[in-house]
């Protein structure tokens, strides 16, 4: 077993793990953050995507040691770090108003690819958004609205019902 420290979404927090614990199991199964979802333990769908030090990764390509120090923001955690009247964070709001998300699987991921975007990038051309969710894996949407919600929390965008 490995001690590691770390803060996740806010809250310290020191644990024994197995060396080989990926931070994606650590985060669901010891701190109940299911809203990172386990999607194909390949790294290749991006639903498992969190924020290592504020920048987005794909947790289950890291292990939980390697976050050992570091400053873990989940979907859960986002809303508190910006969070908006309704208690979402703008991209959250964003989504959710320009219906990017049919099944939901994928969105916990989408989301923090899209809120890393756009701290690279605040202005990004659509081209640009799609290039930045390459990622991440969508088998519901075609991507059309998601693209649109990061427009629109990007602030290039209304909303169109």
């Amino acid at each position: 077993m490995t001690r590691i420290s770390l803060t996740v979404d806010g809250a310290s927090v020191s644990d024994d793990v197995e060396p080989r614990l990926l931070l994606v199991q650590y985060l669901r199964e010891r701190l109940g953050k299911t809203g990172t979802v386990i999607g194909c333990d390949t790294s290749n769908c991006g639903a498992c995507t969190v924020h290592l030090d504020g920048t987005s990764v794909k947790s289950c390509n890291v292990l939980a040691v390697q976050a050992d120090g570091a400053e873990v923001t989940t979907i859960e955690g986002l809303a508190r770090t910006v969070g908006g009247d309704d208690g979402l964070h703008p991209v959250q709001e964003a989504f959710r108003e320009c219906h990017g998300l049919q099944c939901g699987f994928c969105t916990p991921g989408m989301i923090m690819q899209s809120v890393d975007l756009l701290k690279n990038n605040p202005k990004p051309t659509e081209e640009e958004i799609r290039l930045g969710l390459e990622g991440n894996l969508c088998r519901c949407t075609g991507y059309h609205n998601i693209v649109k919600a990061v427009q629109h929390a990007s602030g290039q965008a209304e909303v169109t019902a």
